[in-house]
């Protein structure tokens, strides 16, 4: 039976404000992590990152789970270029702190709607430049995801629900054209890569997806 150690904390982001953060250890040393990155209201503990931490635990990964919260009056005020600042901040203070310990060797780094800002925000950091990242649900109509997707280097791998509010037919086109970009489009599904009246089907879904994120 595999054993892991949990390291709960926090550090000080955006203004200061703290950001909390857990990290999933191997009981023995490894030179890879899983970085996951939420969605606003869409946390570590919605199936895709609880079933894809499960996957990368049993890789070998260390997993880093990024528990920043924006459902906040605070957070809510701010424009858009503020909020990209503030989740960059946050993001990169959680990566300074994991970091300067010990630094791995092969990443994969996962984002989910907000999560892809995140993602933008952090896949020119020295280190990543051979990371795996995985856009789920990717906000297409955001200039600053869509031209980090577009620009990125490393392999990618982007899965979006053609019912979901931030597909963008045309700029996923654009995505399924890009050589380092895999895409796996799922009709029928909304934000959540879920059925809106099929919770049996979503099921199958959420397996597809999983299986996706493995085989990645």
């Amino acid at each position: 039976m595999k054993m892991y150690t949990f390291t709960k904390d926090s550090v000080a982001g955006y203004n200061n404000r703290p950001v909390p953060f857990q990290l999933i250890k191997q009981n023995k040393q490894t030179g890879s992590l899983a970085v996951m990155l939420p969605g606003r209201g869409y946390t570590v503990q919605g199936p895709l990152f609880h079933y894809s931490t499960g996957v990368f635990l049993n890789k070998g990964f260390d997993v880093l789970h990024v528990n920043y919260d924006y459902n906040t009056v605070q957070s809510g005020s701010l424009t858009l270029e503020e909020e990209i600042q503030q989740i960059t901040e946050d993001v990169n203070s959680v990566l300074d702190q994991i970091l300067k310990d010990q630094p791995y060797g092969d990443y994969t780094l996962i984002g989910k709607s907000l999560g892809t800002i995140a993602l933008s925000s952090i896949v020119n950091r020295k280190g990543f430049e051979d990371a795996k990242i995985v856009w789920l649900t990717p906000l297409l109509q955001l200039d600053y995801v869509m031209d980090k997707m577009l620009s990125s280097t490393q392999i990618g791998l982007c899965i979006i629900g053609d019912e979901d509010p931030y597909f963008i037919a045309e700029k996923f086109e654009k995505l399924k054209d890009k050589v380092n970009m895999q895409t796996l489009l799922i009709p029928g599904t909304e934000h959540s890569l879920n059925y809106s009246n099929r919770p049996v089907d979503s099921i199958d879904v959420l397996k597809k997806v999983i299986t996706e994120i493995s085989n990645f």
